[in-house]
């Protein structure tokens, strides 16, 4: 049954990892009177662009104060120094930018943590596997006795045939020319695919006579042969098969790398979108260690949720940097790996596919879908739902519809995830439903030519429809989906305002946001999605001292600047977590 199915790929997914670690670069705050580990109990910053993103149009203030983790005065710089000099640490910001820490609308957090140590196969910009030969040359450089012994495996993620100038999976005899002594697994960078070499598919087991599981398939030739390309539930089941570190040194090496690289982003607060049982016990656990830096939402995956749900951890307060925030339904796949559910057929088919293919459902049935979602309504459960194929958001609709009209109207801050090919209809209903949307315009660069070739040029146009959500009234987020993409989220601001594709064009021109508007989706109004938005979101009095500090202002550099924008300093609580100068 798929059910069965579903219960051992919610255990490894939270493992997957892929992509690459942030590029090192040197810049500095000039004359900074701060350590670059911890600030003072009282300190003033001044001297810089300092953006409130309180407002619908953009506020400065000239000086902010911040007490033992709290803000406690914006105002102008002679208010604060008349106030607070000699009582407080001055921090002169050298006409750099501060903005309240950044919050992605949706990622996995606790899959961060190898994206800095497996082997970069990322196309250009973000790394160089830009055909497959480029691809086996980054493998075997990163096939060395340290790195093996992380996991076992030879390990990478970040491939997208979409980009391979070859336009097709690599294949178990493209990575035995890396090795075939020791396996190999590369995920593609969908998360939903793998590729092993035939070392690989003898660790696995997988043989001529092993059948195809439900919801998956295992890519054939020479009649039933398997040619190392693992499809959704035939490869997410083995992903911790290659990327669970073997040692508690190693564990340890993968969760510092993963926080840090979220810190060097500007993050303050993360979110686990899709938590499993493993990845709930290692962010409970860390937190219990006193090791977050951050805070770190979790979404429980509707599979655990009456055992996860009922712990302490469940709440709208943190416990040493974590709670649970909800609960998680996935309904489909990849749009860019053509799993989402269409109402419409592809027009690129995926190996095996047969003309007329839409993709497929996750949960097939709709009581199935809609009994889950009571579960959520009767409990005020927030729910997060990813979606990626308007036939699945149609089955989201038309379930969640059905569930909310026995209950009263309350606000639960249900979210739609991703909602990559969602129509004007659908928005329409989902205004009604009161259900925020959390979309993934980073595709417009990514995948945004690929999309116009898999769908067509008019719907390709209307991925991600940011300005038209906002314009019907929903409240909007962006997200990363890291480690689907780099978590880079100037990158992602620069990308919705510009929406243009890897190969220059624009992708929905009336789609848009504006710098601000892009700046606001991860900053105030992912605050609110996340039920923060009185302590988080904005530079006020009152709320928490998260705070980034950019070595350029968003609202004041040219569109395709935006996306290079580095952070230089990430503040938590007062506390610096992150510096680019250590």
């Amino acid at each position: 049954m798929f059910k069965k199915s579903i219960n051992i790929i919610l255990i490894c997914f939270t493992l997957l990892l892929f992509l690459k670690c942030k590029e090192s670069g040197k810049r500095q705050i000039e004359e900074k009177s701060t350590s670059s580990t911890a600030k003072a109990k009282q300190t003033v910053y001044y001297g810089g662009d300092i953006i409130t993103m309180a407002g619908d149009e953009p506020s400065y203030v000239e000086a902010i104060v911040q007490r033992e983790g709290q803000i406690i005065f914006t105002g102008t710089k002679a208010d604060a120094l008349a106030q607070f000099e000699g009582k407080a640490e001055l921090v002169d910001l050298q006409g750099k930018t501060m903005l309240p820490g950044f919050i992605d609308g949706h990622a996995h957090f606790g899959a961060f943590s190898a994206q800095a140590i497996g082997a970069q196969i990322l196309p250009p910009p973000d790394a160089g596997a830009n055909n497959i030969a480029a691809l086996i040359d980054i493998l075997k450089d990163w096939n060395t006795p340290e790195n093996r012994a992380l996991t076992g495996w030879i390990f990478g993620a970040g491939f997208d045939d979409s980009v391979l100038e070859e336009k097709r999976f690599p294949t178990k005899h493209d990575l035995d020319k890396v090795t075939t002594e020791f396996p190999i697994m590369i995920i593609h960078i969908s998360g939903h695919f793998a590729a092993v070499n035939s070392k690989g598919l003898e660790q696995l087991n997988i043989t001529a006579e092993t059948k195809n599981p439900e919801g998956g398939l295992i890519r054939r030739e020479n009649g039933n042969e398997p040619n190392g390309v693992l499809e959704e539930l035939a490869a997410i089941p083995y992903f911790a098969r290659a990327l669970t570190p073997k040692t508690l040194e190693a564990a340890e090496l993968f969760f510092e790398s993963g926080q840090n690289m979220a810190l060097s982003y500007g993050y303050t607060t993360a979110q686990e979108g899709r938590a499993m049982l493993e990845s709930h016990a290692l962010l409970s656990g860390k937190a219990k260690e006193d090791k977050l830096k951050l805070d770190v939402v979790s979404y429980v995956d509707y599979m655990f949720v009456d055992s996860l749900m009922a712990t302490k951890w469940n709440s709208k307060e943190y416990t040493k940097g974590y709670r649970i925030g909800g609960m998680k339904l996935t309904l489909d796949g990849s749009p860019q790996g053509r799993t989402a559910w269409r109402t419409q057929p592809y027009l690129l088919l995926p190996d095996g596919a047969e003309e007329g293919y839409l993709g497929y459902p996750a949960i097939p049935k709709d009581g199935d879908v809609e009994a889950i979602y009571r579960k959520s309504f009767e409990n005020d459960w927030q729910i997060l739902t990813h979606a990626n194929g308007d036939a699945a958001m149609d089955q989201m609709i038309r379930t969640m519809s059905k569930v909310s009209k026995d209950y009263d109207r309350k606000d639960r801050r249900n979210v739609l995830i991703h909602g990559q090919y969602v129509r004007e209809d659908q928005l329409d209903a989902f205004k009604d439903l009161d259900v925020i949307a959390s979309l993934f315009p980073l595709h417009t660069f990514y995948w945004g030519d690929w999309h116009k070739q898999i769908i067509g040029e008019e719907l390709g146009n209307k991925i991600s429809p940011t300005r038209s959500a906002l314009n019907k009234g929903l409240r909007l987020t962006i997200h990363t989906d890291a480690p689907v993409a780099l978590p880079n989220l100037m990158r992602m601001v620069g990308i919705s305002v510009e929406r243009k594709s890897r190969s220059g064009q624009v992708i929905g021109e009336g789609e848009k946001l504006t710098a601000y508007e892009a700046l606001k989706s991860i900053t105030e109004w992912s605050a609110y999605q996340h039920f923060e938005e009185d302590h988080k979101g904005t530079l006020e009095e009152g709320k928490l001292a998260d705070l980034v500090i950019l070595d350029k202002n968003p609202l004041k550099v040219e569109e395709e600047d935006i996306k290079d924008i580095v952070v230089l300093e990430t503040i938590k609580a007062g506390r610096t977590v992150y510096s680019v100068d250590d």
